[in-house]
């Protein structure tokens, strides 16, 4: 079974419509795709140092006053966003170098009120990529990884710190916890539906690491809890009562508080391959489309009568194209799309909130934090369909986040996107997906986007396995996830496998075929970088684990899904 999921995985990944190379369609537009690769590298750079320089060890930068503040926490949170972009521009020994300073300075054993949500998806996602990219990353790791490592006991004690807030009647968690203590008494029971839903990634990549099921038991539970809660036509609505299930707040829509809760079920089912997951996001996609879309927007409405409540555009809804875009609708995803891209050239930024019968924006709402989730959906569409009005987005964001938001000491929240007044705050998922996502748009070749004919075969104490083949599910902080470690620290018997299946199917396919092994080709600071496991293979000329073919060889093996799910944006059907 784990075989067969693998399988669906690469071949998911590899099998695509034919597209344009990425630098012919961007020459049709005259955009220099590799200079503003390295304008968006610059960025990174200019951002992370001052952070380094100013802020460390604080969460985050404050760029007008080049000082810094602890915001979710006190974990040092801008350097544990940031690490998984340091190895995706290619810097693996500033990566290294990262992993020793948290190794030794961050304690999560803290008198300390944190957010569940927002520790869950930055520290614990952030650690959960960088320990699943550590070897790729020259780190030396210890043996039986990806099993255990320093980072994945990390990423599990902070995840334990959360699993008090779990411990409710109706299995939803509450939005804050403390460290130390527990759920605080007198907390508030009130939970955002975002907060409630955004676990399953992270949680469940724990469980199938450590083998400890109580993270996915959890984070399904929760999951499960809104689904049974939706109204009669199917919406969920902003914030529930997590001791009564009482619906506090009743606009229903896609945007702040309820985001990341639709992402995850496309996400876990992918990640998962869980159809049971994918049928409850296509049935709450009937109802969103039913009830909130008119000519493209997506509205806000009362969740138990369908009646539009705010005919707004809020800038975090701009994720939206980009899962339409996991799932293959990508007509639907352009056409959103562009409407969000008309308020983005009418600003040089999206606003918080858009008005859009007025076409401007909300008082007190109009501000551009530097979000990342237009450029995000622009970095999906742009996998799937090679538009260069995607990369147009790219320029855009990149010339307008340089003119209005760089200061000496960084780049600033934009107060105003009317009269570009600055706020003395620059958030963590900068570094962490904005710049993520500009650099991989801008980066057709990034190991990020493989397509499943490189892999890595590691040994684990429960067999070989296959590491880094692509298909990384991104969390919702942009921390990407590789879905094949979850195979790979199985410990029930009758569910282990080993890499020489694989292989035998492999063969059996292609009998006819000369395979050619080959190291795996990395990208390292700049163009030609190596990493450091490229280095000793070529001095050692060690037996080589990155084997690379000039063909896809994987078949997609018959899934229960009606349409099967794929990263890059097509459907593929059954009988296809």
């Amino acid at each position: 079974a784990m075989l067969r999921s693998l399988g669906s995985l690469l071949c998911l990944w590899a099998l695509r419509l034919p597209l344009p190379p990425a630098g012919t369609v961007a020459a049709t537009r005259g955009l220099d795709v590799a200079s503003y690769r390295e304008r968006v590298r610059a960025m990174f750079y200019h951002a992370y140092e001052h952070y380094l320089e100013s802020a460390f060890p604080y969460d985050e930068l404050r760029p007008l006053t080049c000082d810094g503040q602890d915001t979710w926490g006190s974990f040092s949170l801008t350097l544990i966003d940031a690490l998984d972009t340091l190895l995706i521009l290619g810097n693996v020994s500033e990566f290294q170098r990262v992993v020793t300073v948290l190794q030794e300075g961050v304690d999560f054993d803290i008198d300390v009120n944190a957010s569940v949500f927002e520790t869950n998806i930055r520290v614990v996602g952030g650690l959960l990529s960088a320990h699943l990219l550590s070897k790729k990353a020259g780190v030396e790791v210890e043996a039986g990884w990806p099993c255990s490592g320093p980072l994945l006991r990390m990423a599990e004690e902070a995840a334990r710190k959360l699993l008090p807030a779990f411990q409710t009647p109706t299995g939803m968690p509450y939005g804050t916890v403390n460290l130390l203590h527990g759920v605080n008494t007198g907390e508030t029971p009130v939970t955002c539906t975002a907060g409630i839903g955004t676990f399953i990634v992270e949680f469940a990549t724990l469980s199938h690491l450590t083998g400890d099921p109580v993270f996915e038991d959890v984070a399904r539970k929760a999951l499960k809890a809104l689904w049974k809660n939706r109204s009669d036509i199917g919406l969920v609505g902003n914030h529930i009562d997590v001791l009564t299930a009482k619906w506090v707040a009743q606009d229903a829509g896609i945007g702040a508080g309820v985001d990341s809760y639709f992402e995850y079920l496309v996400k876990g089912a992918i990640l998962l391959q869980d159809e049971e997951l994918m049928s409850m996001f296509l049935e709450y996609n009937k109802a969103i489309k039913n009830y909130t879309k008119f000519d493209d927007w997506y509205l806000w409405v009362q969740m138990y009568k369908g009646t539009v409540s705010m005919p707004v555009f809020q800038s975090l809804e701009a994720y939206w194209p980009g899962l339409q875009s996991l799932i293959g609708d990508i007509d639907n995803a352009m056409r959103t799309f562009l409407n969000y891209y008309t308020v983005w050239k009418q600003f040089g930024g999206l606003p918080e909130f858009y008005n859009i019968p007025q076409g401007y924006t909300v008082d007190k709402r109009e501000g551009y934090p530097l979000r990342p989730e237009l450029i995000e959906s622009a970095m999906y569409l742009y996998r799937a369909t090679r538009d260069p009005t995607l990369l147009e987005l790219g320029r855009d964001a990149v010339e307008s986040i340089e003119k209005i938001s760089k200061v000496d000491c960084g780049f600033a929240t934009i107060k105003d996107l009317r009269d570009h007044r600055l706020d003395n705050r620059m958030e963590s998922f900068f570094l962490a997906e904005t710049v993520k996502y500009l650099y991989l748009l801008f980066d057709p070749d990034n190991f990020i986007h493989n397509d499943g004919s490189v892999f890595d075969v590691v040994i684990t104490p429960y067999g070989e396995c296959v590491l880094n083949a692509g298909g990384y599910v991104f969390n919702t902080e942009a921390h990407p996830i590789d879905p094949a470690a979850l195979h790979c620290c199985r410990k029930r018997k009758e569910e282990q496998w080993e890499v020489e299946d694989l292989m035998r199917e492999f063969y059996s396919l292609k009998k006819t075929k000369k395979f050619t092994l080959k190291r795996a080709s990395n990208h390292g600071e700049g163009e030609s970088a190596k990493t450091p496991e490229d280095a000793s293979s070529e001095k050692g000329g060690e037996k080589r684990n990155s084997k690379k073919s000039s063909h896809s060889l994987l078949s997609c093996p018959s899934q229960s899904f009606n349409s099967k799910l794929a990263v890059l944006g097509q459907v593929f059907l059954d009988n296809s």
